[in-house]
């Protein structure tokens, strides 16, 4: 039986909620006890108090995770605890009657995920933030999607392999507030000769309905910051890289103003979890301020029709182009729900439409046709 709430925050947060009711969680053999965001596996003693935040039990037993151990262990607690500290976040900004519906799911073929939606809120129209460790023999498939953009494994053949990451799309309600997605992930396979090969992947864009240059600015600003820390040339590079593939081709136009991509980060291990776990941690920062300044603000009938058209645009890129959804999709045992949950809660496609020159509307797709440098 499985009893848990909400692995809570860290003890630095602790003196502020030390009268939420106590929580507890049995899986994978194993009971944790919550007790002012102290942990307590069995048979282990009290873990070193540390910024540990979970939405529900991870996958793995990660409660002694250190700098020295194994990469996949060091992703997936990064990811869980990303996925809990951005889910309350963005609960703070919510409603308090609404709240993330949380789904632990598990794979026959082997790993799982945990998924977390808030639906049909005030603020949050849509909001999904998942996160998968998944493992078992990857089918010919998969293999020859990831070779159609250079991968070059062997094909013809299952491999082992194991991924895992973090993957967030969120539609606000008001049209005034950009959609954000993000996603950060880490991959191995085993070749037949027993060559296990590795690589990092992700990236974070915005998507606006009405343009807010502030807004655009300080969030690239912010993802540059995150780049600068590590190689001054990532920013400029994976900018790039993000408008082209952000492209939904049949229409000429950006699915938004940006942000960062990129992919077959493998030269060295350290150096590229550390990127990414810095990319990961500006996810915040870059889009909550937007969110508070915008998400009262008033609209009517006009702008959300435009908001739906637009929603409309974004599904046509993540059904047609985006590498995830396919891959997800030809993954056995793949969870659609999860890999779906991208998708907005409500779209609109009108016929032959086409903003008024000179409007906010025409401004924007303007811009969407020929993405700017925002920093």
């Amino acid at each position: 039986i499985h009893f848990y709430k909400r692995l809570t925050v860290s003890l630095r947060k602790a003196a502020l909620r030390m009268l939420r009711t106590f929580c507890a969680g049995a899986s994978l053999g194993g009971i944790y006890l919550l007790k002012t965001g102290v942990i307590h596996p069995p048979g282990r003693g009290l873990l070193q108090a540390q910024e540990i935040q979970y939405m529900a039990p991870p996958l793995s037993d990660i409660s002694g995770v250190t700098e020295g151990s194994s990469m996949r262990q060091r992703m997936e607690k990064f990811i869980v605890t990303l996925q809990a500290e951005l889910c309350s976040a963005l609960e703070e900004e919510e409603d308090p009657k609404y709240k993330f519906r949380v789904d632990r799911w598990t794979r026959e073929e082997g790993g799982g995920g945990i998924t977390c939606i808030i639906q049909d809120g005030h603020v949050f129209e849509k909001a999904g933030v998942g996160v998968s460790v998944v493992h078992g023999l990857i089918p010919p498939s998969a293999v020859a999607q990831m070779n159609a953009r250079g991968k070059k494994l062997p094909e013809g053949q299952e491999m082992p392999f194991f991924a895992c990451g973090i993957s967030s799309v969120i539609h606000p309600r008001n049209p005034h507030v950009p959609t954000l997605h993000f996603n950060y992930r880490y991959f191995e396979v085993q070749e037949s000769s027993g060559q296990t090969r590795w690589w990092f992947g992700g990236g974070c864009d915005l998507t606006p309905y009405y343009l807010d240059e502030e807004d655009a600015k300080n969030f690239h600003t912010t993802l540059k910051a995150a780049c600068d820390k590590h190689n001054t040339k990532y920013y400029s590079k994976f900018k790039a890289w993000c408008d082209d593939y952000f492209r939904i081709k049949h229409r000429n136009i950006s699915r938004g103003v940006g942000g960062i991509f990129f992919d077959d980060l493998d030269s060295d291990a350290e150096k590229c979890f550390q990127f990414v776990r810095s990319c990961g941690n500006a996810v915040i920062p870059s889009y909550l301020p937007m969110v508070r300044k915008n998400k009262d603000l008033g609209y009517g009938y006009d702008e959300r029709q435009w908001q739906l058209i637009r929603r409309g645009h974004y599904a046509e890129f993540n059904l047609v182009y985006d590498r995830g959804t396919k891959f997800g999709l030809y993954t056995p045992g793949a969870r659609y729900e999860s890999i779906l949950m991208s998708l907005p809660l409500n779209a609109k496609w009108e016929y032959m439409h086409s903003p008024a020159p000179g409007s906010k509307e025409y401004k924007l797709t303007e811009i969407l046709k020929n993405p700017k440098e925002w920093v």
